[in-house]
């Protein structure tokens, strides 16, 4: 379900995709079956793209992969999680506009408006 720029990340691969990025990271939390996650998607893949070479995006299935929603805490859907050195900087739970993000992806990449 990732859109064009937005990287599938497993429980395997999280690690190495999100805790250790040189960049900072915006994962998506989500599940086919959740009607919330279906909505905030394009939003998700739109702030990819407004943000592509200075944000990493990255969704992670909760249902396929168990273990790093259990790590972080994750008992809602969607949600957004923004790492930054490898350390949770900031989180959405529930469905918000893109606008929402983008303020707190600004706030990530110490973009002062």
């Amino acid at each position: 379900m990732a859109g064009a720029g937005v990287m599938d990340v497993t429980d395997a691969s999280f690690d190495q995709e999100v805790l250790k990025s040189e960049q900072p990271v915006l994962v998506d939390f989500w599940a086919g079956w959740c009607g919330p996650c279906k909505m905030i998607g394009p939003a998700v893949d739109a702030v990819a793209a407004t943000y592509a070479g200075k944000l990493k995006v990255t969704k992670v299935n909760v249902d396929q992969n168990g273990a790093t929603p259990s790590r972080y805490g994750i008992r809602g859907i969607p949600a957004l999680l923004f790492f930054k050195d490898g350390k949770v900087a900031d989180q959405i739970v529930g469905y918000v506009s893109q606008d929402v993000i983008e303020q707190k992806v600004e706030r990530l990449l110490g973009v002062t408006a």
